[in-house]
């Protein structure tokens, strides 16, 4: 009875995660990063501009575009080259209008010895070959590509432009003989690198 007392009383807590991982999630907003710092607003400095994002993709299908940290980024770009942002179109000398050609992770994988696959159990499901690995490369590379056009907000008259300008990042994981793994990544402080080994 206590046996079962004690069977009856076992719980199980559901974890809920994100859709993407925080590897995806750092491979595309360092991707971004990058893209952003080769922006190069020709624009002088005490410049009144308004950000306008009507024409920046912000409905993403998978969920790997980041619209708010991207038009964040630029903002801080602008404002680090010595811009003065406002608020209100109305209010500005030059407007900035931004739009994004993609943002996406290439996943490549690099494999000697065998892969996984399945085996068929008659009467019960199909059970799965573990991969075995001699040497293992996995790569996954963050894109974006990013431009901005600048116009006078009285003439419309083009101020400048800004792109198209292109940003990548790169997560690999090297496996070799089974047991012996590394890291080579661009995204993460090496110290969360040797938390996933």
């Amino acid at each position: 009875m206590i046996l079962v007392a004690a069977l009856g009383a076992c719980t199980t807590t559901r974890l809920t995660e994100p859709s993407q991982t925080a590897t995806e999630q750092l491979l595309i907003s360092t991707a971004i990063d990058n893209a952003v710092a080769k922006l190069k607003p020709s624009l002088p400095s005490d410049t009144k501009a308004y950000v306008d994002t009507t024409y920046l993709d912000t409905t993403p299908a998978d969920g790997l575009l980041f619209p708010k940290y991207e038009i964040g980024a630029i903002r801080d770009q602008l404002l680090r080259n010595g811009v003065r942002l406002v608020a209100d179109k109305k209010d500005a000398d030059v407007v900035v209008e931004l739009r994004t050609g993609g943002q996406s992770i290439d996943h490549n994988t690099y494999l000697v010895g065998i892969p996984s696959f399945p085996i068929p159990i008659p009467f019960t499901s199909n059970a799965s070959f573990p991969e075995i690995a001699f040497y293992k490369r996995d790569r996954q590379t963050g894109v974006a590509k990013l431009a901005a056009t600048e116009y006078r907000e009285s003439t419309g008259q083009l101020a400048g432009s800004s792109g198209p300008q292109y940003g990548s990042s790169d997560h690999t994981q090297f496996s070799v003989l089974f047991f012996f793994t590394w890291i080579d990544s661009n995204i993460e402080p090496q110290a969360l690198q040797r938390r996933t080994q």
